[in-house]
């Protein structure tokens, strides 16, 4: 089973603490993974309104978001 597995089945676990860590690590996993494949849109010439579009936020969100992250390349 893979990490993301794991987590997964963890988080539907009935005791509270099991659960409630394994959706903390979940939503971290999420957003390393966000942050990756947002740069890796960015460095092949993606606007910011397309990945906006494929995440389902608006533009603004997304470059509030990452914008920061752009400037430090």
């Amino acid at each position: 089973m893979t990490e993301a597995t794991n987590l997964a089945a963890a988080a539907a676990s009935p005791d509270p603490k099991v659960g409630l860590r394994a959706v903390l690590a979940l939503r971290r996993l999420l957003e390393r993974l966000e942050a990756i494949q947002v740069a890796n849109a960015r460095e092949q010439g993606w606007p910011w309104q397309a990945i906006a579009d494929s995440l389902e936020v608006s533009r603004q969100a997304v470059h509030q978001k990452y914008n920061r992250r752009d400037r430090g390349r």
